[in-house]
């Protein structure tokens, strides 16, 4: 959900006391409420639907800050939302900390074979080249103005749904720097599990950073741990190793779960001389990522730290899509359509495709709506019941009866309340999954055994053919932005930040603000009402 939502993932029920009366219909709100009447006349009361209250969120107006409230009253709110969100969304840099750090000319400059070097004030006027952003651009981080809060997906700020624009900053290369590239030196590190792209990031980072002239550049091997294991050395790392690795999948430096303490790595950093940092991965590698920052600061040592967002679920927040998430939603058709073939062929056959998705059903919503072959799509951010007249086994049922077959996507994180719960949690801190997908292989053999049914299930579960493939053309472009990018914010001077696309266009976001909870879907979205209408699906709640 967004940090600034108010009703995302809502289904909202208007009332009044009574809609036939002008004078009830227009009935104050209490500005208790962070609300007052003049801003929303129309509002009576909110009462959550049923699935609101499934899910435990809440119908109410939230701030963007859970620890202050607007006061909607005030005349001037507007202008005080915009300047809690622009400190929110600044960008820390390295002047933050040291003051007396002055920028020289950039010595990125793609109309030269080899870095520039610039022993003087800027290019002549007669070379002068216009590629380098500028440090005011912004990209809108909100396109659509929502009339209503009962619009599917309305993400508003306030009871009126006022439009209040929100920027964030534009990402790319600017025309000062704050690190001399002769005295730079890079490391990359790949956290967590794999995920496709690994290899066109790694290659895209190593090949700008010798754009503008650095000499020295390593790889951490196997995730954080690389920076405390001493059986574990630094990878060196230039054109000529990684030119060709994005031919393949996985990661050139080795994944891994965990790892040392923040203090040791930034010990490990100071020891080696390391002064720019790119790290490659989700929301637990970029509250690391965001730790190591802060404790660099507070050493006051000069350093970069940039992250990349990986995720295959697509669960970074703020930004439309992360790398490997087409590939994924890509591989995980050809798991459906073998699903589908399956089920077709036998009789009443029932094909169950377990996809990944955590805490976030992107991938099965996506990869259902693209194969027009599923049935049934679950989700974690929909609640539904396997058992009963409006259960899932219910409607299997029915499509046995009526198609002769059904196919079934779901994703990981899914249906977790009706499982039995391990309290496990692996190494990155995340909770060990029950297996919703063998559980409903299991339940649905056991109902339709007690109806005396025949059926042919077959499970099919794909998660690391995923991971492992080679990124696609789509996910392969968006790497290779979002490497370049990645460089461009480090020697801009920017440090504790994360790069992605927003609304199309590439930008630079705070750490903590992209990690602040993860993205779902909103079971309210047009994306969502689009999947189900492809699958036919009825509410299983």
């Amino acid at each position: 959900m967004s940090h600034v939502i108010t009703l995302h993932a809502l289904t909202l029920t208007l009332t009044s006391a009574s809609s036939s009366s002008p004078s009830t219909s227009s009935s104050s709100v209490p500005c208790s409420y962070g609300y007052c009447h003049s801003s929303y006349p129309y509002v009576h009361s909110f009462k959550p639907t049923r699935f609101c209250r499934k899910v435990r969120v809440f119908a109410q107006f939230k701030s963007h800050d859970s620890s202050k409230s607007i006061n909607f009253c005030d005349p001037d709110w507007k202008n005080k939302f915009k300047d809690d969100f622009d400190q929110r969304f600044r960008l820390p840099h390295v002047t933050d900390i040291f003051h007396d750090i002055a920028p020289m000319p950039s010595t990125f400059y793609l109309q030269t074979r080899t870095p520039m070097v610039r022993e003087f004030s800027g290019l002549s006027p007669c070379k002068e080249w216009h590629g380098y952003i500028n440090d005011n651009d912004r990209v809108l981080l909100k396109t659509i103005y929502y009339s209503s809060p009962t619009s599917a997906g309305a993400e508003c700020i306030d009871p009126g749904c006022s439009w209040v624009e929100q920027w964030v900053h534009r990402a790319g290369p600017r025309e000062k720097i704050y690190f001399k590239p002769e005295e730079v030196k890079a490391a990359i590190v790949t956290c967590g599990g794999l995920c496709p792209g690994l290899n066109d990031v790694i290659r895209q980072l190593v090949i700008t950073l010798e754009a503008y002239g650095v000499k020295k550049i390593v790889g951490i091997p196997f995730g954080y741990r690389g920076f405390s294991d001493k059986e574990l050395t630094e990878v060196l790392l230039s054109r000529n190793v990684v030119q060709n690795i994005h031919l393949s999948g996985g990661s050139l430096l080795g994944v891994s779960r965990g790892g040392p303490g923040v203090n040791e790595i930034v010990d490990r950093l100071q020891e080696r001389g390391i002064n720019m940092l790119f790290v490659l991965g989700g929301n637990g590698t970029h509250a690391g990522a965001n730790a190591i920052h802060n404790e660099c600061c507070k050493r006051r040592y000069k350093v970069s730290v940039i992250g990349v967002p990986k995720t295959i679920d697509n669960d970074i927040l703020l930004l439309d899509k992360t790398f490997g998430f087409d590939t994924a939603v890509e591989e995980a058709q050809r798991a459906i359509n073998s699903a589908y073939i399956e089920a077709h062929s036998a009789y009443h056959g029932i094909g169950i495709v377990k996809l990944m998705g955590r805490s976030s059903g992107f991938i099965a919503m996506h990869a259902s709506l693209a194969s027009g072959q599923v049935d049934i799509c679950l989700i974690p951010e929909v609640p539904f019941n396997v058992h009963g007249q409006n259960g899932v086994l219910s409607h299997i049922k029915h499509l046995i009866e009526t198609e002769g077959s059904a196919v079934i996507c779901v994703a990981e994180g899914a249906g977790q309340d009706l499982l039995q719960k391990t309290n496990a949690t692996d190494a990155s801190g995340n909770a060990v999954l029950g297996d919703i997908g063998g559980y409903i292989q299991q339940e649905t053999k056991k109902y339709f055994k007690e109806i005396g049914d025949h059926v042919d299930i077959k499970y099919i579960d794909p998660t690391y053919m995923i991971r492992a493939c080679r990124a696609n053309a789509s996910d392969g472009i968006l790497c290779a932005v979002l490497g370049q990018n990645a460089v461009h914010g480090a020697f801009a001077g920017y440090s504790g930040i994360t790069v992605g696309t927003c609304n199309t266009h590439y930008a630079y976001f705070p750490i903590t603000q992209a990690i602040s909870h993860p993205r779902l879907v909103d079971p309210n979205s047009r994306m969502w009402h689009r999947c189900l209408t492809s699958t036919g699906q009825p509410d299983f709640f």
